[in-house]
């Protein structure tokens, strides 16, 4: 089947989950995740789940299953904890979580993000794979980051991962 043929047949409105990783954000001092959930809804998908979870292997890897055993969660978005500092801890715990990764995504915006920022790229450590048939990837903090990965690969892309997925 094409690539024109699977978008054909992806689902125009994907349901995500939007889970911010952090030890010192809330819900009103959220920008990545606001970010986040002012960006699905613009382009007319909707947020399912939204929450916040320490900075910690074991309430990452417990936020992460529960968004995929959620049955109306089709994407889940995680924000925080790409960088390279000791409390940054997403990629470890979702690399050794993940049931498969997708490499591409994170190379795809390192790439994209070395255009913008040049050489701080390599401080990135977005992640992206699936976790019990559902995809799962991981994004920095960052707002001016967060615009880059969703206006260039993760909205013009979700319908299709979605639908590759789920078989």
């Amino acid at each position: 089947m094409s690539l024109d043929s699977h978008r054909r047949e992806a689902p125009d409105q994907i349901r995500f989950a939007v889970l911010t990783l952090s030890d010192t954000r809330d819900l009103e001092s959220d920008r990545g995740g606001g970010f986040l959930v002012e960006s699905i809804e613009a382009a007319g998908h909707l947020v399912a789940l939204r929450a916040i979870h320490r900075d910690e292997p074991e309430q990452i890897a417990a936020g992460v299953r529960a968004a995929v055993d959620d049955p109306e969660v089709e994407l889940i978005l995680t924000t925080g904890g790409t960088g390279i500092a000791p409390r940054d801890v997403t990629y470890m715990t979702l690399k050794g979580l993940l049931d498969s990764e997708i490499p591409g995504f994170g190379e795809l915006f390192r790439w994209l993000s070395y255009q913008e920022i040049g050489p701080a790229t390599i401080l990135s450590r977005a992640i992206g794979g699936l976790l019990g048939g559902k995809v799962v990837l991981a994004l920095p903090g960052s707002p001016k980051a967060l615009q880059l990965a969703m206006e260039r690969i993760v909205l013009p892309e979700a319908g299709h991962l979605v639908s590759q997925a789920g078989g």
